[in-house]
């Protein structure tokens, strides 16, 4: 057996190949991670730039959009009291 091989009931590790592919293991983590912060830094800029861009600002439409459900609600609201006659 040589000497960078240990054995564990019969299992025989290389200990040098281990020891490189948990190097290489750790590199590829790096890379990722550093590769998935570039893309989130690409995304990021990119919607910003977008939002920029519209014509109507996000939080006018969401305003837009809330004074739009009310009207629909006390129009239903009013519908249904007229239905059932009820004073409230």
């Amino acid at each position: 057996m040589a000497t960078n091989e240990r054995s564990f009931s019969g299992f025989q590790v290389n200990r040098s190949l281990l020891a490189g592919g948990a190097v290489l293991t750790g590199i590829g983590a790096l890379f990722g991670t550093a590769g998935a912060v570039m893309v989130c830094a690409a995304l990021a800029t990119a919607g910003r730039d977008w939002v920029r861009r519209l014509d109507t600002p996000p939080q006018a439409l969401a305003q837009r959009a809330l004074h739009e459900a009310k009207v629909a609600s006390s129009a239903g609201w009013e519908a249904w009291r007229t239905e059932h006659h009820s004073p409230n």
